[in-house]
């Protein structure tokens, strides 16, 4: 494997053509990475991205999958390193999320969160343990809701528990490959995936629960994954880190 000589680095973003993942890829594309856009529907918002990155001087392709499956998830990683030569950074950024009572489930919904948030993360972790390039990154996307126990949050819950373990156990099993693995748990921050399905006093009593009393936003998260991406986090490996305004 060839160890990139600088500090621009090819980085997929799963989930990318919305929210943070958006946001994410115009900023570290901004900075001279170069950023592959995964999507699984959106083709308009997925090409959007790339047309405004590539207008402002910054290196981006899209590429459509769905990583719920894995054979979708090969044919990612096949992709970016055919494009680019290689693959430095995996911010495994795609999820849903599901607001439903623990009891209320049914079998199609809890095979759907887990199939994305759960299946399709560790699709993706078991790809890029196989071809990241030494010195590379692998960065997941948890949730504090893990800490704070919510009602109605049960399998996403979940789905958030097992990837922070995954991230641990994965660390370990990369010894002597100097790759990291870490996960961002955000708190509730001002997305479409976390507005949906939610009452006003829902959103209002989740916003003042941090003493900062606000929602998080993408720029805090992205400013994040930021740091997670540059060499000034190459010390932090197997880590948990809450960017939750204090919420718990």
């Amino acid at each position: 494997m060839n160890t990139p000589t600088n500090d621009k680095k090819v980085i997929l973003i799963t989930g990318a053509s919305r929210g943070i993942g958006a946001f994410t890829a115009a900023l570290l594309a901004q900075q001279g990475h170069q950023i592959v856009i995964n999507y699984a529907r959106n083709d308009l918002e997925a090409n959007q991205l790339v047309e405004k990155i590539t207008a402002a001087g910054g290196t981006a392709s899209a590429f459509k999958a769905d990583i719920s499956q894995s054979h979708q998830v090969e044919q990612l990683f096949e992709y970016v390193i055919q494009s680019y030569g290689r693959v430095d950074v995996l911010i495994n950024n795609a999820g849903i999320m599901c607001f439903q009572k623990i009891e209320a489930l049914d079998d199609e919904t809890i095979e759907k969160v887990l199939a994305i948030n759960l299946k399709g993360s560790l699709y993706s972790m078991r790809e890029a343990a196989k071809r990241l390039e030494q010195g590379g990154k692998i960065i997941n996307l948890s949730s504090s809701v893990i800490g704070m126990k919510l009602e109605g949050y049960g399998i996403y819950t979940a789905s958030k528990a097992a990837i922070e373990a995954l991230t641990a156990i994965l660390a370990k099993e990369l010894r002597g490959k100097n790759i990291t693995v870490n996960a961002i748990a955000p708190g509730p921050t001002a997305t479409e995936l976390f507005f949906e399905g939610k009452s006003e006093a829902l959103i209002e009593q989740l916003a003042k629960a941090a003493p900062l009393e606000r929602l998080g936003t993408v720029e805090d998260i992205a400013a994040v994954l930021d740091f997670a991406v540059s060499d000034a986090s190459n010390w932090i490996n197997a880590q948990v880190i809450r960017a939750n305004g204090g919420i718990i």
